[in-house]
Parts: C-alpha cells; sequence; structure tokens
C-alpha cells in the first residue's frame, strides 16, 4: 500500500493473530514448550542456497548475523534437555521479493523428541489442517518419495539418471538453459526440474508430503539406515507452494561437522559469503542431541492458504520495501 499504510489489511492482522493463537494452543495441548532463542549470532548458515544477512558492530567490532532459522540454537535447548519445543520467531533471507518471499518472514519450527519423521508428517498434516479448517474436508493426504515423484511427472529415475538425461529433460520441458551456466552438480539439475516442472502440480487439491531426498540434498537431516542414497527429509506442498522441511534430525558431531565445512568449500567455490558454522551448536551436539526429528514452516505462506490471498504481502504488516 502507498502512503506507508501497511499491505495488509486490519482485518486480515486480526485474522493472522487468532490463527497465530490456535498454533499457540495445538502445542499447548500437546506439551510442546514454547521457546525464544537469539535472532543474532556470531555464526550463521553456510548453506549454499540460503544467504544471510550480515551486522556490523560498531561496539565490539565483530560481525554478526541474522538468523535464517533458529534451528542451531533450538538443538542447543535439547541437547541441555529441554524435551519437546516450538518457536514463532522472524527470521531473515537475502533474496528475491515475490508474492512467496520476503527478506523478513515469519517461521514456526518445532522438534519432538522420540518421533520419527513419520510421526512428525502426522503432527504437521494435524497441524494444516486444523489452521485451514473446512477448506481441507475433503483434501487427501499423500505421501510420495522423492523418487516415485520424479518418475511420477518426468519418467526419469533421479538418483540414476545421467547430467545428460537430465539436460535433455529439462529442453523437453521448455527450459532452455546451457550445461555452461549450470554446470555439472546433479542436484543443481534436480532442482531446477523440480521447481520448474514438478512443484507447481504438487498439492493440487492435496497435502502432498514428498519423502526421502537423495542424501547429497540431506542438509541436517540424517541419511537413512537403510538406504545410504536417501536423506530422511520431507516437505509439505499445497497448490504448487512449499509450506514446511523436515527432517530426522542428524545427531552425528562429527558427520554434522564435516557437512558444514564442505558446505563452506562450496560457498567459497561459488564466490559466495564465507560464514563461520556454528561452533557452539557442535559443541552442544557433542554433549548429546536426543533421537528426534524437526520441521520449519512458513506461517505466512500458510496465513496466505487460509485466508484464501493470493501473496504473503497481504498478511504481513509491513514488507521489506515499505517497512
Amino acid at each position: 500500500m502507498e502512503n506507508g499504510f501497511p499491505t495488509a489489511s486490519i482485518e486480515t492482522l486480526q485474522k493472522r493473530a487468532l490463527i497465530l493463537a490456535a498454533i499457540r494452543s495445538f502445542f499447548w495441548e500437546r506439551k510442546v514448550l514454547e521457546v525464544e532463542t537469539p535472532v543474532l549470532s556470531q555464526y550463521g548458515t553456510v548453506d549454499l542456497h540460503i544467504d544471510s544477512f550480515a551486522v556490523e558492530s560498531g561496539f565490539d567490532q565483530i560481525q554478526r548475523y541474522l538468523h535464517t532459522s533458529p534451528e542451531f540454537a533450538m538443538k542447543r535447548l535439547l541437547a541441555a534437555g529441554s524435551g519437546s519445543i516450538y518457536q514463532i520467531c522472524h527470521c531473515f533471507r537475502d533474496g528475491e521479493k515475490s508474492r512467496l518471499h520476503n527478506h523478513e518472514f515469519t517461521m514456526l519450527e518445532w522438534y519432538r523428541t522420540g518421533f520419527s519423521y513419520i510421526e512428525l508428517i502426522r503432527e504437521v498434516d494435524d497441524l494444516v489442517r486444523m489452521i485451514l479448517g473446512p477448506k481441507t474436508e475433503y483434501m487427501d493426504t499423500e505421501c510420495i518419495t522423492y523418487q516415485v515423484m520424479f518418475n511420477t511427472y518426468l519418467g526419469i529415475n533421479p538418483f540414476s539418471a545421467t547430467i545428460e538425461q537430465l539436460q535433455n529433460c529439462a529442453s523437453q520441458n521448455g527450459i532452455n538453459i546451457s550445461f555452461d551456466s549450470m554446470g555439472d552438480d546433479r542436484d543443481d539439475w534436480l532442482n531446477l526440474l523440480l521447481s520448474h516442472v514438478i512443484e507447481p502440480q504438487l498439492g493440487k487439491g492435496k497435502l502432498t508430503f514428498v519423502m526421502d531426498y537423495p542424501a547429497s540434498q540431506a542438509a541436517l537431516s540424517r541419511i537413512s539406515p537403510y538406504d545410504p542414497n536417501v536423506a530422511e527429509r520431507f516437505e509439505l506442498y499445497l497448490e504448487g507452494v512449499e509450506i514446511a522441511n523436515g527432517f530426522q534430525e542428524l545427531c552425528d558431531p562429527q558427520e554434522q561437522e564435516q557437512r558444514f565445512i564442505e558446505e563452506q568449500k562450496k560457498r567459497i567455490e561459488n564466490g559466495k559469503m564465507d560464514i563461520p558454522y556454528d561452533k557452539n551448536f557442535i559443541k552442544a551436539i557433542n554433549h548429546g542431541l536426543p533421537e528426534c526429528s524437526g520441521v520449519a514452516l512458513g506461517v505466512d505462506r500458510l496465513v496466505m492458504f487460509a485466508l484464501g490471498l493470493g501473496g504473503i504481502e497481504e498478511v504481513m504488516p509491513f514488507t521489506a520495501y515499505v517497512s
């Protein structure tokens, strides 16, 4: 809205407040503890595909970072014996502005001790259905593996297809991009096909959970003990939009630190900001992270769907461009 007024109507903000209250009630009834962790840290994410905002301090001359997720601090609480916890907080990611993206957004993140990621999928389904209400009465829940998804929508096996086959598949689906601009990283090609061809078809009139991503896309999830090619990770899609991203959490501190080091190296090779990984987090899980699963859910997107609106700017008081 022009002249400095909110991008969301006051009526919408009132409905948003009710949804946030319902989320808190959901976790209160399930005895999950609400926590708050710092937004600013001397450490940041080293994920190649997520860019942090750096903040300079005039007091101690130390560069800090606005968190892109509360994950590391929350896992430090888990290691300290908090039990199951959740948090609703603002997160910050430098990047594109669109109907589904804003530099500052609201995240709901929660961790369930003693839960498998399959059990967590059920809880995510329960929460989303509660928030969406009658809209979900006739909506099925679909669980599909990453491999079956690619076979179904593109007729290829994402675990065995060659780079040439992935490039040909992209071309056949109207994505004309050269090998020189993409390179030979398999995950880049898979992500390109997923975002441009498959994602718009997911979650149409149903809640679609995509499970068991390639091990190379594990992030902070555990590799399956039954299949070393697969990470115990899932994402929820609704009407072609990713709503949530969840893991069976990796509890091995040595493997976690090695992943951080490898991600740092990739960032440097790609000319991105060299960000220190969270050493306090590594210390904490060395003490012992309990077996748990966790998920991050985009609150703004969920509210957008619940209220039948067309973009997250319609459910946020102010966006990055009018704040």
